[in-house]
């Protein structure tokens, strides 16, 4: 039998584009891990993601973050884990860090992940996101639809988002984003 050897590759190439002097960033290098509280356990996770992470848990609408490591509130008793890991072991990792606090299901080739940066990001989000994204401040989220996919958006800074959608519609959800970044500009 031959051997092979897989090599990932990013779900939309890891595009790193400009459009006027933004940016739009395909992520590729963070891993994503849901972690749910067990019933009872909001103590012991609260304390293994300080261990482990320096993170608080986020309250709702809200992700905390340390330097690399941030973690987004999605529901009640839940939340995203979102690090740099490059190999394909997140979820055991971040399983081991919690030491059984929390229980862990990884996301990663879930979502794909793009940055978007630059002075026409507001705008070109107002043609795309249902929320009021100027309520909101540095590490605010929500839940929202844009281009009738489902999306995740966490405020970084003042122009900076990430923005998360399925990787099965990753090619469309790109577009969309491309698409609205040019007609503000």
């Amino acid at each position: 039998m031959a051997d092979f050897t897989l090599t990932a590759a990013p779900i939309l190439g890891g595009i790193d584009k400009a459009i006027a002097g933004n940016r739009i960033l395909e992520r590729d290098d963070l891993a994503l891990v849901s972690i749910a509280t067990p019933l009872g356990g909001d103590g012991g996770l609260a304390q293994a993601l300080k261990s482990g992470w320096s993170l608080d848990v986020p309250d709702p609408t809200r992700s905390t973050t340390n330097g690399d490591a941030r973690a987004i509130r999605t529901s009640p008793d839940q939340m995203l884990l979102v690090f740099p890991h490059a190999t394909p072991d997140a979820e055991p990792h971040v399983q081991k860090m919690l030491n059984g606090a929390g229980y862990t299901t990884d996301q990663t080739d879930s979502w794909v992940v793009l940055e978007i940066s630059g002075p026409d990001t507001m705008a070109a989000l107002e043609r795309l996101c249902p929320l009021d994204l100027a309520t909101f401040d540095a590490d605010s989220t929500g839940r929202t639809v844009m281009e009738h996919m489902g999306a995740l958006i966490v405020k970084l800074g003042k122009d900076d988002f990430l923005l998360m959608s399925a990787s099965s519609s990753a090619g469309s959800f790109l577009h969309a984003v491309e698409t609205s970044y040019t007609y503000v500009t």
